[in-house]
């Protein structure tokens, strides 16, 4: 900058116009637009009159009243000349053959809003998931993670309202109650923590169920505070009694098979002891109906061999198979046979008794 004669010099550019950059000398107190017009000038190729354009400056728009000095531009600073696109058509506008009705359709249907997957999160984590409404006490889960109100998965099973997509709970057995910690200073039915880490149960941490005790922790901590007792109480637990809350798709489907496993299990421990009780292996006591009559045997075959059960003392796979007597469990200085007469009437009387006493006989009175 020359400080005699207040003047600078800057490089001018032009990328619309594909034009060399050129260099042009102006005075500090000029403004924008003469600066504008003087570059239009230099530049002979581009047509002078009316032509929409602007400047820019390191990425900033120079306003056209705004002074050089004032506007930041320096010695030897580069200027660029740009242009505005003009309308009139084929710019996205109007062609006048579109309708009335075309706008107005535009607008008649109203778009969905979309969703917030931070609120759907939210609303997963703090809500039931059958009634949608605040989590509030007592709270419970089901076997894949699902998290309820336990008033409202109740009510839903009494009348018989449960989702199909909740078809696999059929009671209280598919319940395991959850204690949640909730943060202090807060809404204790809305908000809840890591009660070891403190972390905020919101779903942007993995949180794990303990079916034996009920405690929710974090992974976190069961990560780093590695035990088989549960950090709250110190009840012993084993990895198939946690249950992952809100877990993602294949860890639902991890725990749907240990589910259907566990049913499995069910139903083969309960037949297998019906067998045990129908065929009285072990030390059990046979179960004989009341119609069978003394000295009745049955064949029944277990495990390859036929086994004999009797009522009379009788032996079954060579082992002694002990009657139920009624007079062998009266109290202390109780007389047997009258103790015993009050299960059983296969006592012989010569009277007749009365379809509404035993101790009233017919014949007495």
């Amino acid at each position: 900058m020359n400080s005699t004669t207040n003047t600078l010099q800057i490089f001018i550019q032009a990328p619309d116009l594909q034009t060399p950059i050129q260099t042009l000398t102006l005075t500090l107190n000029s403004t924008i637009h003469s600066l504008k017009q003087s570059i239009l000038s230099k530049l002979t190729q581009t047509p002078k009159p009316q032509i929409n354009c602007y400047l820019t400056h390191n990425g900033r728009v120079l306003s056209d009243s705004a002074a050089v000095k004032l506007a930041g531009i320096q010695n030897l600073a580069t200027v660029t000349l740009n242009f505005r696109l003009s309308g009139g058509g084929g710019d996205g506008g109007a062609t006048g053959a579109e309708s009335r009705d075309c706008y107005l359709n535009m607008y008649a249907d109203k778009k969905p809003d979309k969703v917030d997957p931070n609120e759907q999160r939210l609303s997963k984590w703090l809500n039931c998931a059958l009634s949608n409404e605040p989590l509030k006490r007592p709270i419970v889960v089901d076997s894949l993670g699902n998290v309820f109100n336990k008033q409202a998965l109740v009510e839903a099973l009494l009348g018989k309202k449960v989702p199909k997509a909740f078809g696999y709970i059929k009671g209280l057995k598919d319940m395991v109650p959850v204690e949640l910690d909730p943060i202090p200073g807060s809404d204790s039915d809305v908000k809840f923590q890591c009660p070891v880490t403190g972390l905020e149960f919101n779903g942007k941490y993995k949180f794990y169920a303990l079916k034996g005790c009920g405690h929710v922790l974090s992974a976190k901590a069961l990560k780093e505070i590695k035990s088989s007792t549960c950090h709250v109480c110190r009840k012993e637990f084993m990895e198939d009694d946690k249950i992952v809350i809100n877990g993602s798709e294949d860890e639902v489907v991890k725990l749907r098979e240990r589910m259907e496993s566990e049913k499995l299990q069910l139903r083969e421990r309960k037949v297998k002891k019906v067998k045990n009780v129908e065929s009285g292996v072990g030390d059990e006591v046979v179960k004989v109906s009341r119609t069978k009559r003394a000295g009745d045997l049955k064949g029944t075959k277990v495990s390859g061999k036929i086994e004999t059960k009797g009522v009379d003392g009788s032996k079954a796979n060579g082992k002694e198979v002990k009657r139920f007597k009624a007079g062998d469990m009266a109290p202390p200085n109780a007389n047997k046979e009258v103790y015993a007469s009050i299960f059983t009437s296969s006592r012989k009387s010569e009277f007749k008794e009365t379809y509404s006493c035993r101790s009233l006989p017919l014949g007495r009175n």
